[in-house]
């Protein structure tokens, strides 16, 4: 199947945003800012997963990492003591070995993107209807109790979390 020039179009924007804003987390001086950044970088993977009409994967990528990031984001002003990065502070530690680990990563990438032959993964895949149908009964069936105590765990550790910063302000 051929790209349409429009998502060939949005591919490239969201790959070229997902990267820059990935950049912008470690060049930026403030947590606040780089948890930004990561929401930034990580909603246009969202919107990657759009372009390549994954929807149900690109409307997931966005809700849990607007949530996510915005949580972050509220912790970082109650419990840093910079967080607008009005003092100096530098967001990278071990250069040479964050350099290394990341080229050694990048050239494993490619060859294992490069080398081996691919072959199709499945014949025919389902329609869209039916991939979602097929998901929600796996995650209303076996894997509900997963996700629901996952949720729960969440749920009480923002609870504990807002409370701790709360007794902390009481005189």
């Amino acid at each position: 199947m051929i790209a349409a020039p429009g998502q060939t179009v949005a591919l490239v924007v969201f790959g070229a945003s997902a990267l820059g804003f990935g950049v912008a987390v470690f060049r930026t001086k403030s947590m606040v800012r780089s948890a930004l950044a990561l929401l930034g970088s990580m909603s246009a993977v969202g919107g990657l997963f759009l372009a390549l009409e994954t929807e149900f994967l690109g409307v997931l990528q966005l809700m849990m990492m607007a949530t996510e990031m915005t949580i972050m984001a509220i912790f970082m002003v109650m419990f840093m003591m910079d967080p607008g990065g009005l003092g100096q502070m530098d967001m990278t530690h071990q250069k040479r070995a964050a350099v290394t680990a990341g080229v050694v990563g990048g050239l494993i990438a490619v060859a294992l993107s490069a080398l081996p032959s691919w072959a199709a993964v499945v014949v025919a895949a389902p329609a869209p209807s039916v991939q979602l149908h097929d998901l929600g009964i796996e995650l209303m069936s076996r894997s509900m109790l997963i996700f629901e105590t996952a949720g729960l765990a969440i749920l009480v550790a923002m609870i504990v979390a807002t409370t701790i910063a709360l007794a902390e302000k009481q005189p």
